[in-house]
């Protein structure tokens, strides 16, 4: 049996472009009979078969970028979305969104019909449904193919291509610290379940933080929410969730969580049951939304700097798309977080 191979190989083993293999294999008017009949050949020999994602390959330039979001009600996506635009445009490219709504089918979907022919290439960040299946195929294809992907805050390594990342890990353990620092000795984490990379490093951030202040590590602190809720539509749901954890934890003067959500919720609850933020409980949340500044009290938070995210992620896509050479060199750019010291701890 013939090993399957890629548009790529085919372009690598005849010296020739991907467009080039692309076109001939298409009977192109703009590639040479001799040209053609090698690049067929060779594509019969190992029984190539183009995939049906990004069938467009590269054999017109459109000058736009496409980017994939989860959701569009974020405050997070919609600063990354401004600087991707932001260097984009100062470069003559054009944007196009495409939202999957946290769905692995509509997130397919978003690539195959943008793929063909109406961009040059993607910037994602991944859906939770993408992530708990652990199918990257129509990654693998769309890269495969020659259509350059960068992937920005939820990534895999599964995945080989171009990323940019807030470091989760260390931006969680500097916020626990600031807790732990501040006298609160029974740290609650709220989380989300651990297939979302994020999540499960902040997470690890958390355990980290209390190992170095030797501090005990309880199960019953953790509260790990379930992501199949939409407890943005659902925030009784959530609320009774968090109040339950404080009545089964009376000793808690500490919160670490994971998004602003959680956190503003906390505090709500907190105040609900009678204890006062920051003098009985102090809370941390991560992402510095509009909510974390204009609450009562507002929120301390770790800055994920999204702009410079999506700035970064469109400079690594274009400069790929304008490199000629194929080299597979993947960059993963690692931004550093920022604690935003507000009212909600001491």
């Amino acid at each position: 049996m013939k090993r399957k191979i890629t548009l790529k190989q085919i372009a690598k083993e005849l010296d020739v472009s991907i467009s080039t293999v692309s076109k001939a294999l298409r009977n192109s008017v703009e590639i040479s009979e001799d040209t053609k009949q090698k690049v067929q050949a060779f594509a019969k020999l190992y029984n190539y078969r183009p995939n049906n994602i990004a069938l467009s390959l590269k054999n017109r330039k459109t000058n736009t970028i496409g980017i994939i979001i989860p959701e569009i009600v974020h405050h997070f996506f919609s600063k990354v979305i401004r600087g991707v635009e932001l260097v984009a445009n100062q470069r003559g490219y054009n944007v196009i969104v495409g939202l999957s709504n946290e769905s692995f089918a509509k997130e397919v979907i978003n690539m195959e019909m943008l793929a063909n022919g109406s961009i040059d290439g993607f910037i994602i960040s991944l859906s939770k449904e993408t992530l708990r299946q652990q199918d990257y195929h129509h990654f693998n294809e769309t890269i495969n193919q020659g259509m350059p992907i960068v992937m920005f805050d939820r990534v895999v390594n599964e995945i080989q291509c171009d990323k940019v990342i807030v470091d989760d890990f260390e931006g969680a353990k500097n916020a626990v610290d600031k807790l732990v620092n501040n006298g609160c000795n029974n740290v609650a984490l709220i989380t989300t379940k651990d297939y979302v990379s994020v999540g499960r490093l902040r997470t690890q951030g958390y355990i980290e933080s209390l190992k170095n202040h030797n501090l005990e590590l309880k199960s019953e602190l953790i509260l790990k929410l379930d992501d199949n809720i939409d407890y943005e539509v659902n925030l009784d749901a959530l609320e009774k969730e968090i109040q339950q954890l404080f009545k089964a934890n009376k000793t808690i003067d500490g919160i670490f969580a994971v998004n602003e959500l959680y956190a503003l919720t906390a505090m709500r609850v907190a105040s609900r049951l009678g204890f006062n933020v920051p003098n009985d409980i102090q809370v941390v949340g991560f992402t510095d939304g509009v909510l974390s500044k204009h609450s009562t009290p507002s929120l301390s938070t770790v800055s994920q700097h999204a702009q410079l995210m999506g700035e970064k992620a469109a400079t690594l896509l274009i400069d790929r798309l304008e490199n000629d050479d194929d080299y597979e060199n993947y960059q993963t750019q690692i931004i550093a977080s920022e604690l935003i010291e507000r009212e909600s701890t001491k």
